[in-house]
């Protein structure tokens, strides 16, 4: 008969380990219960936060949009209870068939009377006027506004913030900057977002060769903004292969063990 194979030993807690490696240290329940709690934290933070956003603006736009839908022709009129969300629906059928007609002669000679009527209108003109500009430079398929990330130095000399590039200076306030000694070089308008809030900050007009532009994105720079530098940009290559790394090394520290062979009685 073949021996017995001797009694598998299990090392203690607290003994080094082979190879003269550092020991192991005991991790204490509460101090398990302390990572399980803050990983739990970290993975349902962000998923309640983003449903709690998600939910208040669906509401939203469903109490601006429901009131104006016939009750009859709502699906809540017939069931008992409310589908959230149809307003939403609604809405984005409405703005996509408005660009629709925008776009064929009959829907441009609407709007184009529509807007004739409101610039006629002595207060409501300037406030249509200014908010169609706005517009029309945010979300153009071809302008570049707020779409260029970039370091200029500021509050004082040596300290650089993060700035959205605006468009360069119309000649209405080139020519008087120009007059009162500014560069030679072209003039832009820059917004710097303040911390944590970006939707306040200053905007002030330099020369471009004082824009240090950045090759990241606009939802990386205002990450970094919102979270006060916590949230760094980073390349997703480059933490795809991370997450590799880390995915190998950890099948390599415990994965199965290996096969061995019957041994011959």
């Amino acid at each position: 008969m073949a021996p017995s194979p001797p009694p598998i030993q299990v090392p203690e807690p607290d003994a080094p380990a082979p190879g003269g490696g550092a020991p192991k240290t005991r991790v204490s329940t509460r101090g398990r219960l302390r990572t399980y709690f803050l990983t739990g934290i970290i993975v349902a933070g962000p998923l309640a936060i983003t449903a709690y956003i998600t939910w208040w603006f669906i509401a939203l736009i469903d109490s601006f949009v429901k009131p104006l839908v016939p009750a009859s022709y709502l699906p809540d009129h017939y069931l008992p209870f409310s589908i959230p969300g149809l307003g939403l629906v609604i809405a984005f059928l409405a703005v996509t068939l408005l660009g629709f007609l925008t776009a064929n002669l009959v829907g441009r000679s609407v709007i184009e009377f529509g807007e004739v009527l409101l610039a006629r209108t002595p207060v409501i003109s300037g406030l249509y006027k200014g908010l169609r500009q706005i517009f029309e430079t945010l979300f153009s398929a071809n302008g570049t506004s707020f779409r260029t990330v970039g370091l200029v130095e500021f509050p004082v000399k040596g300290t650089w913030s993060v700035v959205f590039v605006s468009a360069p200076a119309a000649p209405e306030v080139e020519g008087p900057l120009r007059a009162r000694g500014a560069a030679a070089d072209e003039l832009v308008g820059v917004f710097l977002p303040c911390a944590p809030n970006p939707t306040t900050g200053f905007f002030f007009y330099l020369p471009r060769a004082e824009v240090v532009e950045l090759a990241i994105s606009v939802d990386d720079a205002a990450k970094l903004v919102m979270s006060a530098g916590v949230i760094q940009p980073e390349d997703p290559q480059a933490r795809l292969q991370g997450m590799a790394a880390s995915l190998r090394a950890a099948h390599q520290a415990g994965g199965p063990a290996p096969r061995r062979e019957p041994q011959d009685a």
